[in-house]
């Protein structure tokens, strides 16, 4: 994954925590390199009040297809593994405590 730069699109809150219930949404970044783009997104936890993270570190969800050195995709355990550390490499949580903060979605248009 060399070469890419990922910027955050979109956050959504989809369940603003109240009392004991955490808030939840999704998040999605994306990179460009001429006429392609790669899009990673995962859902997200905020519990207790001032932390987010991943709500299922399995489930990130990407149109990119991982390779090893020898051009063979990887396994679903080792593009986890991979797109795990992306995804710990982002600011993803800062972008998360905006949105709360804010109390309204982030949603941020890219130019075509």
């Amino acid at each position: 994954m060399s070469g890419l730069q990922f910027a955050h699109l979109s956050t959504q809150v989809l369940v603003a925590g109240r009392d004991r219930r955490p808030s939840t949404g999704q998040t999605l970044w994306l990179s460009r390199s001429g006429e392609s783009t790669a899009g990673v997104a995962w859902d997200w936890v905020s519990q207790p009040p001032g932390v987010v993270a991943l709500a299922d570190p399995m489930s990130l969800v990407t149109n990119l297809q991982l390779l090893n050195e020898d051009g063979e995709v990887l396994a679903p355990m080792e593009s986890a593994l991979e797109l795990n550390g992306l995804v710990h490499g982002l600011p993803w949580q800062a972008q998360v405590q905006q949105v709360l903060q804010a109390g309204r979605p982030q949603v941020l248009r890219v130019p075509a």
